[in-house]
């Protein structure tokens, strides 16, 4: 057997850097965030070394054109030549680990994957630090470009302990080295880092954080700061807000603001919220930091216990992010609950806005429910009301599970006086279900379109016997849409006939809808299961008695002209209450308006040649 040789993976910084900028960055201007992340730990370290120590990062921009650049300086730990060959030298190797696994336990450092300092290529040829380790040794300069080579050279000078990274920018990256693009930078970025960060530019110095807010480390405290909040949620979230709820968690390692969003917001939409990490930003579109429901609020979230992505923009979906997702879905809960219990008017305004949100919150929590449930909005036959103006002692309220269903019955349930509420958008059918279980005295029911014949009044069988023949004639006309006729009395006298359907019929017709829309093989699949539908899969046309065109039609002498016009009635019921129609069905109504129209312009002739 040959013996096997060994050797080392070559790396290809340039084409690493295009992954960097294409795939793992969301976009170039993130260098800035990467430098200031690494002065962050730099202050950190030293911080930690030293008890008391007050740290300060400082950018400054000089020159112009091809000469523009850029240097970030920290009065950190710094770097000794050692700590540059070990970490600068070798990409994935970060100096936070300490004897931590790259991606277990916890740090209090941001950077864990030695990659940040490549981010600064996106925008300049060429990376040089000058750096004095806080623990002693000569100054160094290291200088790194995206070849993959780099120099390091003792500095003749002692500077102080820290770091400088300058960066001159390439032409496509003007525009961020612009002034007021990074002072809005800093700020984004740094906004809650306890330390100054201060911008030189044209000879002016900006301190671009004024003193952290107080309520950042006790977001309780917000509630007696109201004005301040909101006027710092609208600088870093870019939206005037006029509500807010403070959130923390049981261990008071990560917290927050919720502020509620001024506008109503889609089911659909994305969930992001901002969040930082040891009080710099990590990411401005994190997706899964509060749970589903909490779609109505924009957060800023402040944390020292997640775990971030290689790119430092998410965190990863592990059982911390799940606790700490869970105990800020609780305190978000908890301000509503407190405003249930004294703040009603401003609950009920918020429910106004994001009265789907309440929902979908209400649906998972009966508790909740049970506190908000009478300002919840519901459509109903007495019009779009809250819950609470809905309920009444004794009273029944019955609720459809499909908008179709309200549809086909509201005219005919609000002509009787009947109360049903629609229960065809999201979670309100769910809701109405569980009402009697948070309620005590209420009873709900869910009411089927062929349940709303109940108020119907019968017709007496004297008078019934006048319709026999049309009905009978009726019956024959109906029989091959698998439907029957039914005289009653019922409100409103305007709507001569209403087409009800049993679950079994409504069952039935889906099928034949869909056998009619599918291959072959499909159809004969969907008849076999039609085929097992018993007789209750009929349907059922009420003839109003008390509508002028029903009596007509049951007392017309022309037995000709009975079967096509109920025909015609079943359509036109079918129409009214948004049933899709089969091929066979709409057969019926194009000859039946065919056969009217040609009726009236023979009658219209006929009374002519009599004149």
């Amino acid at each position: 057997m040959t013996a096997s040789n060994e050797y080392r993976f070559q790396v290809n910084l340039s084409g690493m850097i295009q992954i960097l900028s294409n795939h793992l960055y969301s976009s170039p201007k993130v260098f800035l965030r990467e430098l200031m992340q690494n002065a962050t730990d730099a202050i950190t370290a030293r911080t930690e070394a030293e008890p008391g120590f007050q740290g300060e990062v400082r950018v400054e921009l000089t020159g112009t054109g091809e000469q523009l650049t850029m240097m970030v300086e920290d009065n950190g730990i710094g770097l000794t030549e050692a700590d540059i060959h070990e970490f600068l030298a070798m990409i994935g190797q970060s100096s936070k680990r300490g004897q931590q696994a790259l991606l277990d336990g916890e740090t209090s450092f941001i950077g864990r994957f030695g990659i940040g300092l490549l981010s600064c290529f996106m925008v300049s040829h060429e990376i040089v630090m000058l750096t004095q380790s806080a623990k002693g040794g000569p100054s160094m300069e290291w200088r790194g470009k995206p070849d993959g080579t780099y120099t390091i050279r003792q500095l003749e000078t002692q500077l102080s302990p820290g770091t400088k990274v300058y960066l001159r920018c390439t032409p496509d990256a003007a525009h961020y080295f612009e002034p007021e693009y990074v002072k809005e930078a800093l700020f984004y970025y740094g906004a809650l880092l306890p330390y100054p960060v201060i911008l030189h530019s044209d000879g002016v110095q900006h301190n671009v954080n004024s003193e952290s807010p107080i309520w950042l480390m006790e977001p309780e405290l917000a509630r007696g700061r109201r004005a301040e909040v909101l006027a710092f949620g609208e600088r870093l979230l870019g939206e005037k807000f006029q509500d807010f709820i403070p959130l923390t968690t049981a261990s008071g390692r990560t917290g927050g603001i919720a502020f509620v969003l001024p506008h109503a917001v889609n089911l659909n939409a994305k969930r992001s919220h901002r969040v930082y990490l040891k009080r710099m930003l990590i990411s401005e579109k994190a997706e899964n930091i509060l749970p589903e429901w909490a779609f109505f609020v924009k957060c800023l979230i402040w944390t020292d216990e997640l775990q971030p992505t290689a790119s430092r923009e998410h965190f990863y979906e592990n059982e911390k992010l799940e606790e700490v997702r869970s105990e800020l879905g609780d305190a978000l809960r908890k301000g509503l609950a407190d405003m249930a219990e004294s703040q009603t008017e401003r609950l009920q305004k918020l429910i106004r806005l994001h009265a789907l949100s309440m929902k979908a919150l209400a649906v998972q929590d009966q508790e909740f429910y049970a506190m908000i449930h009478r300002w919840l909005p519901f459509e109903s036959t007495r019009g779009h009301r809250e819950l609470g103006e809905l309920m009444s002692e004794g009273e029944t309220l019955y609720f459809t599970t499909t908008v179709d269903e309200y549809r086909q019955i509201h005219h005919v349930a609000s002509a009787q006086s009947m109360l049903v509420i629609n229960g065809g958008y999201i979670y309100d059918s769910d809701l109405m279900a569980m009402l009697p279980q948070v309620v005590q005295h209420v009873q709900t029911q869910r009411l089927q379109p062929d349940e709303v014949s109940m108020s119907f009044t019968d017709v007496p069988p004297a008078e019934r016997n006048q319709y026999y023949d049309a009905l009978r004639l009726a019956d024959s006309a109906l029989q091959r849409f698998r439907c029957r006729a039914e005289v009653k009395g019922f409100k409103p006298a305007d709507l001569p006939v209403l087409f009800t359907l049993s679950q079994e019929s409504s069952t039935l017709r889906a099928l034949e809808k869909a056998s009619e829309e599918s291959t072959e093989l499909f159809s004969s699949v969907l008849g076999s299961l039609s085929s097992g539908i018993s007789s209750a899969g009929y349907s059922t046309l009420y003839l109003n008695i008390n509508n002028p065109i029903i009596q007509r039609v049951l007392t017309s002498p022309d037995v000709q002209m009975t079967p096509i016009a109920i025909e015609m009635l079943y359509v036109n019921a079918l129409m009214m209450g948004h049933y899709a129609m089969n091929r066979q069905e709409l057969e019926v109504l194009n000859q039946g308006i065919v056969r009217f129209i040609d009726w009236g312009l023979r009658a219209n002739t006929d009374r002519k040649g009599d004149a």
